[in-house]
């Protein structure tokens, strides 16, 4: 027999087998961990999207991205500058396993750039919600899901306090205060003017006092005083057309959705049901609010309040893992960048290829449908 042994084990020397193992799967510690957690991040996004989902197509109504201030160009440019700054990590992951540390840097700066621009251009949206008051909900929010007495008495409370901010004696000084004193102070020269023109004699001066009444005219519209004066008559006017039908629910609500348009035109979603009044416009006029920003005015968007609450959750939520990749990028950008690291810097950019896959889920979503 021969002493050979031909199990295919092979042997110690001292007759026992020596078994040899293969790895199952060709992964250092540092993969495998980045591998499971991003597995969990899977499941946290998964849940996240899926119930938007559920919400937004469940939904009777939901706004258009132009009723939100979401403009879907800046969307899709962020969109790009996500997906450029997984090449530019890929190209530092490249650089680093031949060691050329200097274009690996390069790369990763850029890369870092790129993340700090999606930030900006998402604050820069952010900002444009919360000049419009859109916020997840109350106290800050002036969303209203329905024109109706809650929201006609929310619109009269702001314009008193337009009102008493213009008035009152003790009214701290404000741009719109100082505004109202400037045109104020304006209309008196120009009355001015017309007295002295009137006390010109053998002279026809109808002409230039006809002008001067004109601009006069203008600085009054311009106002804030004049302008909540003469809205306050458009609530009033709404109430009681409201008020003519006890009887009539359709007519008195028909009455308070014009006072919401005015106030915000809503655009023609295709979620809207058919003969909606609120929605019967896809580019409608600018309304009360767009014409005098300073205004700030309750307004009916129905589903806003649950569109605020998706929308800064789910970008909030992403937001928060850019900003993770980003300081991890900073802190890389402190070493050589070589051979050595390049480890390193495959994990953070597998990290990174799942937020930017995260994003181009999110953008159809929220900015599309």
């Amino acid at each position: 027999m021969s002493d050979h042994d031909h199990s295919g084990h092979g042997s110690d020397g001292h007759g026992h087998l020596k078994l040899e193992y293969q790895q199952a799967l060709p992964l250092n510690n540092g993969k495998l961990f980045m591998w499971l957690f991003l597995s969990t991040e899977i499941m946290f996004f998964a849940g996240l999207i899926g119930t938007y989902i559920v919400l937004r197509f469940g939904s009777v109504r939901w706004p258009a991205p132009h009723d939100v201030h979401l403009v879907e160009p800046i969307g899709a440019f962020n969109t790009f500058v996500l997906i450029l700054s997984s090449v530019t990590i890929v190209l530092c992951l490249e650089a680093a396993r031949v060691n050329k540390t200097g274009a690996a840097k390069g790369w990763m700066l850029i890369t870092l750039l790129l993340g700090s621009v999606f930030l900006g251009v998402k604050a820069y949206e952010y900002n444009s919600k919360f000049a419009h008051g859109i916020y997840p909900a109350l106290p800050r929010s002036r969303i209203y899901e329905k024109a109706g007495l809650r929201y006609v008495a929310a619109v009269r409370l702001r314009l008193d306090q337009i009102t008493n901010e213009l008035t009152a004696a003790d009214a701290p000084k404000t741009e719109l205060l100082a505004e109202q004193q400037s045109l104020t102070a304006e209309k008196e020269k120009l009355l001015a003017q017309i007295e002295e023109l009137k006390k010109g004699e053998g002279k026809d001066n109808s002409a230039a006092v006809a002008k001067i009444e004109a601009e006069i005219k203008g600085k009054e519209e311009k106002m804030p005083l004049n302008i909540v004066t003469g809205l306050k008559a458009e609530v009033r006017k709404a109430e009681l057309l409201a008020a003519k039908h006890p009887h009539d629910t359709e007519g008195a609500q028909a009455a308070l959705d014009n006072l919401a348009k005015q106030i915000m035109p809503p655009h023609h979603s295709p979620s809207d049901p058919v003969g909606d009044p609120l929605a019967d416009a896809k580019n409608p006029p600018p309304g009360w609010n767009d014409q005098h920003p300073w205004l700030k005015l309750p307004m009916v968007i129905p589903g806003g309040n649950m569109w605020a609450s998706t929308y800064f959750l789910l970008t909030g939520f992403h937001a928060v893992h850019v900003i993770v990749g980003l300081i991890v990028f900073a802190l890389l950008l402190l070493v050589p960048l070589g051979a050595a690291k390049a480890g390193a810097i495959e994990n953070i950019g597998l990290y990174w290829h799942f937020v930017d896959l995260v994003w181009i889920f999110l953008f159809p979503l929220l900015y599309l449908f």
